[in-house]
Order: structure tokens, then sequence, then C-alpha cells
């Protein structure tokens, strides 16, 4: 099969000829990988296709104006305005999350925010890009479009958000309706743009910790699946499947998402409640496709590489009767994850995951 046969043959829960795989990491252990194949530190689809990656994405790059200025020290997202600072740890380093520019905004400071304009996205790039990765399963989107909680905490920090949601609060809802406006613009723009070449749109809401859910189902049912809906809608029109990134204790929200549309779900931390391998398989298995599962705070940071070998033949063994499941990490792999242990993740998949 071709890659993209591959993944819609799993997002059908169906059986292909092995799981599909897919990578996503932090700079560090992606250099160390680079590095370990003889490759470029651009080299991305090089390293993809060491890994067997079967999964490309595409976008329409954004070609209008800086709307933020620039900061010393900090660094300003140039279209939405968040700001981050680097902060090193013992295994590499990252760029956090800070300021919260709008934390204290009214309404009126909300509505006055700079947000790009769907005009200003290259559209015209898309359909070469799909062309040029036709084997792949290839998607818009990923964990970050549709997203509500996160992507508005980058702004007005995430207990500003769940106050906002719990009190209905006016400038914390037209922060979130304002954003989403332009995704689902842009998100209708690329898929015009691509002429069938997009396979599935990806799309993310974070929405648990490891105990339980981070808002209640009410809360959820009223300012988050209303707001999703017209993603699953669009996805619809142009009769593609749609893929959820949920960290955390997420199962809970499973089934109102089945019921607008979803094909399948990401990222499966299994050691958040409600979680495991075995119980998304039997609850879920006749209903969704799984993407992930291969734990990002287990072995394959802290154990061997007989540990990170016996943990990943040992979830294939679960997800992979009948179909349905797509091999990936949790999250990004971090970068105290050894580089012998990632590789051994992956030979895994590509040795065990055969169906024939």
């Amino acid at each position: 099969m071709t890659s993209k046969q591959r993944v819609l043959t799993t997002f059908a829960r169906q059986e292909p000829d092995r799981v599909p795989i897919n990578y996503s990491s932090n700079p560090g252990i992606d250099g160390r990988l680079k590095a370990h194949f003889g490759l470029k530190s651009t080299d991305d689809g090089g390293l993809r296709r060491a890994l067997g990656v079967d999964f490309r994405g595409v976008a329409a790059p954004y070609q209008g104006p800086r709307l933020h200025p620039e900061r010393p020290n900090r660094q300003v997202e140039a279209k939405w305005g968040w700001v981050t600072r680097y902060v090193e740890h013992e295994s590499g380093a990252y760029w956090d999350y800070c300021d919260f520019p709008l934390r204290d905004a009214d309404i009126e400071t909300v509505a006055r925010w700079p947000m790009p304009s769907p005009d200003h996205f290259e559209y015209s790039r898309v359909q070469a890009a799909c062309l040029k990765n036709a084997e792949y399963a290839v998607h818009i989107g990923g964990p970050g479009l549709a997203c509500i909680m996160n992507t508005a905490g980058f702004l007005m920090s995430m207990e500003q958000v769940f106050i906002g949601l719990a009190t209905d609060d006016p400038a914390c809802l037209l922060l979130i309706d304002r954003m989403l406006a332009v995704q689902v613009e842009v998100a209708r723009r690329e898929l015009e743009a691509a002429k069938g070449g997009v396979d599935f749109m990806w799309i993310g809401e974070d929405l648990g910790t490891q105990r339980g859910p981070l808002i209640s189902v009410e809360l959820f049912r009223r300012h988050i699946k209303p707001r999703h809906r017209p993603f699953f809608e669009l996805a619809r029109s142009f009769n593609i499947p749609v893929m959820i990134h949920t960290c955390g204790s997420s199962s809970w929200a499973y089934d109102d998402y089945i019921e607008l549309g979803l094909t399948a779900a990401d990222t499966l931390q299994p050691e958040a409640k409600d979680m495991a391998p075995e119980y998304l398989k039997a609850r879920y298995g006749d209903r969704l496709a799984f993407h992930g599962c291969i734990s990002t705070a287990g072995p394959v940071a802290y154990g061997s590489v007989e540990d990170v070998r016996a943990y990943c033949r040992r979830t294939l063994e679960i997800m992979m009767p009948g179909g349905g499941y797509c091999f990936a990490p949790t999250h990004q792999l971090q970068d105290n994850s050894p580089t012998e242990n990632v590789l051994a993740m992956y030979e895994t998949a590509q040795r065990f995951g055969r169906y024939r």
C-alpha cells in the first residue's frame, strides 16, 4: 500500500498492510535523530522517510504584515501576538508562554486586538504541496487548529480562560470567536486550493488532566462543542475525515465528538484516566480510529531499549486487531528521550506492526 492508502484504510477501521506511523518531536531529539541518519538539520522529509512516517501536513503560508511588534528577550508571534520566553532545562530548552497581553482585557480591547486576515495567506502553494506529497496521507491543520482553551490561554492565560468560560465572559468569548473565525476561513480556502489533494483535517483541544476532565461536560457542551461544529461541517462538505488531538483524560468527550462526525482520536496518553489502550479499544474501537498511545513519559523517556521494544510491541498487540490504529507518540517526543530508545520505538513499529 501507499502511505495514503494505509492511513485511509486505517481511518476506515480496516486492516492495512501495516500500521501507519507518525512522528512529532522537540528540537533536541529531532536534531539527534537527524545526526544519527546523517541528515542535514533542515531535512525533515529525510528523517520522516527514515522512520517510515506515512503522514504529511500542508498549509498556506502567511504572507501578510507583522501585526505585533517584536520585544527584547521575548519572542512575539507575528500574526496573533502571544509572547514566549526561553527556558533552559536539564535536557534542552523550550519557549514558554508568558506575559499574557490580554489577561485583563475588556471586550473593547479584544475587539481591537490585531488578528490576521484570511486574505494574507498564500493559498496558491497548497496544491503543489499536495501533489509533492501525493503518496502520503496529507492533512491540513494540526493540534492547534480549532483549539480553544490553549490558544486563547496563550494570550489571556489559562486561568483567565477557565474563568471566562465558566462565567460567560464576553471578552473571553469574543477572543475565542474572532480567532476561530479566521481559522475556519483559512482552512476553507486551503481545502478549496488543494483541489482534492487533502485527505483529512486535524484539529485539537486539550480536554483533560491526568486524573480527569479539565472542565465539566456541561461547560464543554455550552462553549467548546458548538464552536467545533463548523470545522466538522467544513470537513464534511469536502468529504474528508477529522482527527482531533486531545491531551490528558479526554475519552469522556468522545461520544460527543462522534456525534459531530469524528473519525480518529489523537494523543491517547495511556497514563491518564480512561485512556489505557485496552479501555479505548474496547469502548470505542468500533467507532473510532486511534493515533498515538506511545507515551512520551514512559519507557521511551526512562526505560531501556528492551523496555521500549516490549512496551511498543504490547501496545501494538492491543490496538492492531481489526485495524484502526496509527502508531505515534502521545505528544512531541521530548529531549530527555535517549536516541536509541526512539530508534527502538520506530524499529518495533516497522517490525511488529505488519498485518501480512
